[in-house]
């Protein structure tokens, strides 16, 4: 009698552990998505503001192209490491595009372009809250599964550490500088 009781604890705190860890799996795959959204948000931006440059600065066309691809290549990165590599990109080719306005400043007083511009900060401000967010639950997702007892079970169950979002250039950490 005893022993059975001891098996039956024992499975209720293995379906507790797996159930807590797939909560903290799913934080971490819904934390990923919202990095997507705003990634895809930045990405369907930068066409119109290479557009929107185009009309004043179409001599700076390597600048321009830079920008068009780093935002190719970032669409199609897999993967986390992958992603935040691409993102990298596409913050300098940013950089030199804002860079580029400033040398323009009917380009610099464009609606259109002013608008682009605030539209891209604030998803700039919304992509590094989700990276944040992102880092945050992958950060209680491997702790979860590096701690005692989950450890033991953890790999067992199909549970792997995640990766986190890192940039690893100080100098593109800090969002492309906007301004008027």
């Amino acid at each position: 009698m005893i022993g059975l009781i001891i098996v039956a604890v024992i499975v209720v705190v293995l379906l507790v552990l797996y159930n807590n860890l797939v909560r903290l799996r799913m934080a971490v795959r819904t934390a990923w998505s919202q990095i997507d959204v705003q990634l895809k948000r930045r990405y369907d931006l930068i066409p119109n503001l290479v557009e929107t440059v185009k009309g004043y600065a179409a001599h700076e066309r390597q600048t321009l192209e830079g920008v068009i691809q780093a935002r190719q290549a970032a669409v199609s990165a897999k993967g986390v490491a992958a992603q935040a590599q691409a993102d990298n990109v596409v913050t300098g080719a940013l950089r030199q595009l804002f860079a580029l306005a400033e040398s323009y400043p009917d380009l610099k007083a464009n609606q259109n372009f002013l608008q682009l511009q605030q539209e891209l900060a604030g998803t700039e401000n919304m992509l590094s809250a989700a990276r944040r967010d992102y880092n945050g639950s992958v950060e209680r997702y491997n702790t979860a599964i590096g701690v005692f007892p989950a450890v033991l079970f953890a790999g067992v169950m199909g549970f792997t550490p995640q990766e986190f979002f890192v940039v690893d250039n100080p100098e593109e950490r800090a969002a492309p500088k906007v301004k008027f």
